[in-house]
């Protein structure tokens, strides 16, 4: 029988996420934004924005991505010196509050940064994004 009724969890919640380089420094890899917080299983992100507070830096060609899910599910690999990375302020992600943009856990998965191509020399910004509970 189909579930019929609202969301039994609260509606929207929220998750964030910080990368700070004098904290998590900046090596090639995955890079857990958020300790032990997690986006539950089939939850469904559907909004959300980056909040540059120091541009990013590196000593050659760093990429940055951001995930939840699967790769580059929140913000696809782009280069340190190019938006939304080479600005302060706040950036939109690819959620966008339509179905077509949303992203939907298969598990509880934390947000991640994935730096690629050279590592980051500097850099601070936080990663949140709200998303619903979906029943089972």
């Amino acid at each position: 029988m189909p579930y019929t009724g609202g969301f039994p969890n609260g509606g929207l919640k929220w998750a964030r996420g910080r990368y700070d380089f004098d904290v998590d420094g900046g090596a090639v890899g995955d890079i857990d934004l958020t300790g032990d917080t997690v986006i539950p299983a089939n939850a469904v992100i559907i909004t959300g924005f980056i909040e540059v507070d120091t541009a990013l830096d590196s000593g050659g060609s760093a990429t940055v991505a951001l995930k939840t899910n699967a790769s580059a599910d929140l913000l696809a690999a782009t280069a340190f010196g190019s938006a939304p990375w080479s600005t302060t302020g706040r950036k939109s992600l690819i959620p966008v509050g339509t179905g077509a943009t949303s992203v939907k856990t298969s598990a509880a998965r934390k947000l991640q940064a994935t730096v690629a191509t050279a590592a980051l020399t500097a850099g601070v910004f936080d990663v949140v994004v709200g998303y619903i509970e979906m029943p089972d």
